[in-house]
């Protein structure tokens, strides 16, 4: 498989909230509001989103310790859980520290979007941000394995 040349990727925005320090893993992310204010340059790239109720929040996990990077891991670091790949988790401490979340839309007004539940922590990059849309972003059918089933609101 040809490898790709350097990747670079530039962020678009900042996350800002009064989350200043990591959380363990049983955090209650979904009272938290944020502001993402994006670059000046990316201003009109909110135009229409206000429509939407939720977003895709694409961001550097930029505090993520690569020291204690795992190939398998606890999932919430629950010891009753049992022991996973990484790539069948949500753990931040991941080969690249990429999140993903789906947030609430509080408020659109040009460069800054307002959200409730994004589990950044202030000062976080944003790399991306796209709509919730149902036709893209659900499925009907799906399976999850049954120790998962503990955790599926958070």
């Amino acid at each position: 498989m040809e490898q790709p040349g350097k990747l670079i990727i530039e962020p678009i925005g900042i996350v800002y909230n009064g989350v200043q320090e990591s959380r363990d893993a049983s955090f209650d992310w979904s009272g938290i509001t944020s502001q993402i204010e994006l670059e000046e340059n990316y201003s009109k790239y909110t135009r229409g989103l206000e429509g939407f109720s939720h977003l895709w929040v694409i961001f550097w996990i930029h505090r993520a310790s690569k020291k204690k990077l795992a190939a398998e891991i606890h999932p919430k670091g629950d010891k009753t859980l049992p022991l996973v790949g990484v790539f069948a988790s949500r753990s931040p401490n991941r080969p690249n520290s990429v999140g993903l979340k789906l947030a609430e839309i509080i408020r659109v007004e040009g460069k800054l979007i307002t959200v409730k539940g994004l589990d950044a922590l202030n000062g976080t990059p944003v790399i991306d941000i796209k709509p919730y849309s149902p036709g893209y972003d659900s499925v009907s059918e799906f399976r999850v394995p049954p120790w998962s089933s503990s955790f599926q609101n958070g």
